[in-house]
């Protein structure tokens, strides 16, 4: 049986071993001087010979802003999610206007009627300027194909935020004091 087991059962709260390898991980050493009668540990970066550098992993692919949008607006359009998860991540009339179509639940299936869960087919985009997304996005319910439009605008935050949508039938009508 390994003594750091043992002598940590034996000792509750104890703390762990002190590690007496005086090398990091990555390479960094540590060279310790004395200061006042105890040693403080000062990292020295050292660059490793080019022959010993591993590849670097290629950066993960990030989804575009506006896959991240419709999909987490086809949640709340059918019901799979509350639409104050989308609270945050909308600016001006889009979350009022979210809310009064989720309202009517358009995308809202029956349980009973199987394939009919409305899935994304496609979406396209159109920058109209810097920091500014007009997205669309074919929804497919069974045999049915709807639209949904949407405008994404990128915050000083560098936040996206949804600042209009729109589904196919009748729009919501806005009063002039909103």
């Amino acid at each position: 049986m390994n003594k750091v087991m043992t002598r940590a059962r034996n000792h509750p709260g104890a703390r762990p071993p002190v590690r007496r390898d005086s090398r990091r991980p990555g390479g960094t050493p540590v060279h310790r001087t004395p200061a006042g009668g105890r040693g403080t540990e000062q990292a020295v970066h050292v660059v490793p010979p080019q022959t010993a550098r591993r590849p670097v992993a290629p950066a993960v692919p990030q989804p575009r802003p506006t896959d991240v949008f419709a999909d987490r607006l086809l949640a709340v359009l059918s019901g799979q999610r509350p639409v104050h998860c989308m609270l945050r991540h909308t600016a001006g009339r889009a979350y009022d206007d979210l809310a009064w179509l989720a309202e009517f639940g358009p995308l809202r299936t029956s349980r009973g009627t199987p394939g009919s869960r409305p899935v994304i087919r496609d979406i396209g985009y159109y920058v109209p300027s810097p920091g500014a997304i007009e997205a669309f996005a074919r929804i497919g319910a069974g045999d049915r194909l709807r639209a949904m439009a949407f405008r994404l605008e990128q915050g000083r935050d560098l936040r996206w935020r949804c600042t209009a949508v729109e589904l196919g039938g009748p729009a919501r009508p806005h009063r002039d004091d909103d």
